[in-house]
């Protein structure tokens, strides 16, 4: 599986472990899930995705709390973590993967600049968040979120 590109093995290990997936996006507008449906079969093991802009998106589609965005922001650990709960609970997947970040060139404040990230995951017994801070471009932040949410999962499924 090594050569495989990490979508494929991603998929493999959904479907050796009987597992379904369902994906929150915000900074990455659909990025995620146009990666997963472009390997043939992924409809057997990836149940969709819901690309949640903006605060109403999160509040009404995944059951983030506006408190919460109130509280952290769109781009933090709590929001990151409502929406990868939320999409699991809204497909009845067994994972929920979700990400949150500043993609630029705009948006960026001192204490969250252009780049900013969280990508949260969640499942039965697992729910974790992890941050981190690109340093390109729109394109090239989008893309970096991408390939680090599908390695957090795969090192996520390889543990199971």
């Amino acid at each position: 599986m090594e050569n495989e590109i990490i979508e494929a093995r991603i998929g493999k290990y959904l479907t050796e472990r009987g597992l379904k997936l369902s994906v929150a996006e915000s900074c990455t507008g659909g990025l995620i899930g146009h990666r997963i449906t472009n390997i043939p079969g992924s409809s057997n093991y990836y149940l969709g995705s819901i690309t949640a802009y903006a605060y109403e998106a999160k509040v009404r589609l995944l059951g983030v709390k506006w408190s919460t965005l109130e509280k952290f922001g769109a781009v933090s650990e709590e929001t990151v973590l409502e929406m990868a709960t939320g999409i699991k609970n809204v497909f009845d997947a067994d994972i929920g993967l979700a990400v949150s970040g500043i993609a630029g060139p705009g948006g960026g404040m001192p204490h969250k600049p252009v780049g900013y990230t969280w990508i949260g995951l969640s499942s039965e017994n697992f729910v974790k968040a992890w941050n981190f801070t690109w340093k390109g471009n729109r394109i090239e932040n989008k893309e970096q979120t991408a390939q680090k949410a599908l390695e957090l999962l795969e090192e996520y499924l390889v543990s199971l």
